[in-house]
């Protein structure tokens, strides 16, 4: 496995542990409040969405990471204009 591979599954894995556990944590807070089975009801939430996570960042991270690129460049290059 390529460095370039590796990069992708350990960004992938740890952008997915991030987002769906505060994601879930911050769902959970909203609907169910800070009651005595937040946790609980914090751990199901977290395990249902880490894997749909892990597998939408996989997919989508390449293509956010180009769009994201162009989107900078472009107004890195507009700036650099004559006339800006």
């Amino acid at each position: 496995m390529s460095d370039a591979q590796k990069f992708r599954w350990v960004f992938s894995f740890l952008m997915s542990l991030l987002m769906s556990g505060v994601m879930s944590g911050w769902v959970t807070w909203i609907v169910a409040g800070l009651n005595g089975h937040f946790f609980a009801s914090w751990g199901r939430a977290f395990i249902t969405a880490w894997p749909a996570a892990f597998t939408i960042v996989m997919l989508c991270a390449p293509s956010v990471q180009r769009l994201s690129q162009r989107i900078v460049m472009n107004r890195h290059l507009a700036a650099n204009q004559p006339g800006a």
